[in-house]
């Protein structure tokens, strides 16, 4: 499948300075990934989404090859991090990544009919 990568800079609008890649067949998106920069020469490694009928075509790892050498040629010395699945951490192992501490997701819905001092097991 032939697909090309579109560089979105960031808008300038927000408070944040994120930077989005988007791969597109045929001007109909099939998937993104963003970055955003932070203080004290920081990046943020931000979502990635390849539409299911695109996926283990390569279009992740290209998206993924495509803002690691945006941020070489940009912002040498900058400290890079990132959450990831489970199913990402292989590439970022691969590419030099540090895995840290494991972190668990939790949610919860918000009602206001529970007891005042309700106890919610968090961890992170």
């Amino acid at each position: 499948m032939n697909y090309n990568i579109m560089y979105i800079p960031p808008s300038g609008t927000t408070m944040h300075c994120q930077h989005t890649w988007i791969a597109y067949i045929d001007n109909t998106a099939v998937g993104h990934i963003h970055m955003q920069i932070e203080a004290n020469q920081t990046i943020k490694f931000l979502d990635a989404w390849v539409d299911d009928d695109y996926r283990r075509q390569g279009i992740f790892r290209m998206l993924w090859d495509n803002r690691w050498a945006y941020v070489k040629e940009n912002f040498e010395g900058y400290k890079v991090y990132a959450w990831c699945l489970p199913k990402s951490l292989s590439l970022l192992k691969e590419r030099g990544f540090t895995e840290g501490d494991t972190c668990v997701y939790v949610e919860k819905i918000v009602s206001n009919n529970e007891s005042k001092y309700e106890k919610v097991f968090v961890s992170c």
